[in-house]
């Protein structure tokens, strides 16, 4: 069984700083590319960043220059810092993992719960 379980998520003004952490566990053979998406009410699910096993990374055009992917592969894990944040990020952050869970499987995407994150400006 794999989860992965979301941090960091809160209330913050416009300007400030929050770091997102999540944190993979169970049976994990291999963690392939990580990420984040969000989603505002009332609009479609965006694609934030992602970030490969190698560490490469891509990001949306609306939060590129503020924010930032990074992972340690050695604790499974994923942040997401963000920057510079505005009303507009408010959203429902939740993480994926595309994972192994044995040497024998195929890879799936695994979601974590969700964490709320508002910006008041």
């Amino acid at each position: 069984q794999v989860q992965l379980v979301e941090s960091g998520g809160g209330l913050v003004q416009a300007g400030g700083s929050l770091r997102l952490s999540c944190a993979a566990s169970g049976s994990i053979f291999r963690i392939n590319v990580m990420g984040w998406y969000r989603q505002a009410p009332g609009k479609q699910r965006e694609l934030v960043a992602v970030i490969s096993s190698g560490g490469s990374t891509n990001y949306a055009g609306s939060v590129k220059g503020r924010f930032t992917i990074s992972r340690d592969n050695a604790k499974n894990t994923v942040y997401l810092q963000m920057n510079s944040l505005k009303s507009e990020d408010t959203a429902v952050y939740s993480c994926f993992g595309n994972l192994l869970d044995s040497s024998w499987s195929l890879p799936r995407d695994y979601w974590g719960q969700g964490t709320q994150v508002s910006v008041s400006s």
